[in-house]
């Protein structure tokens, strides 16, 4: 009988933190955007040109926007401050 009450509290236990572990898999997955940047960042120049930025984009047209957009300083590259500030690190649903 005893066994039978310890295994049951076991399972009493697990289920729950099998439940958050399940939970955590049907989140989205966060990017990192420095590893994001330092990825896209093929010269490794601690910058991203235009092209750097647009590379493996669906509409350059719309990725060459937002490139003009997040360009704070007007310079023609991305710090990865400025990379930073934005949302290009993280998943879109």
């Amino acid at each position: 009988m005893k066994t039978i009450a310890i295994i049951a509290m076991s399972l009493a236990l697990a289920i729950p933190l099998h439940a958050e572990e399940e939970a955590e898999k049907d989140q989205p997955k966060k990017s990192d955007p420095e590893k994001t940047f330092k990825k896209k960042d093929k010269d490794g120049d601690s910058f991203l040109s235009k092209e750097e930025f647009a590379e493996g984009a669906k509409d350059a047209e719309k990725a060459g926007a937002a490139f003009t957009k997040q360009d704070k300083d007007a310079d023609g590259k991305l710090s990865k401050e400025e990379f930073a500030a934005s949302d290009n690190g993280k998943k879109k649903k």
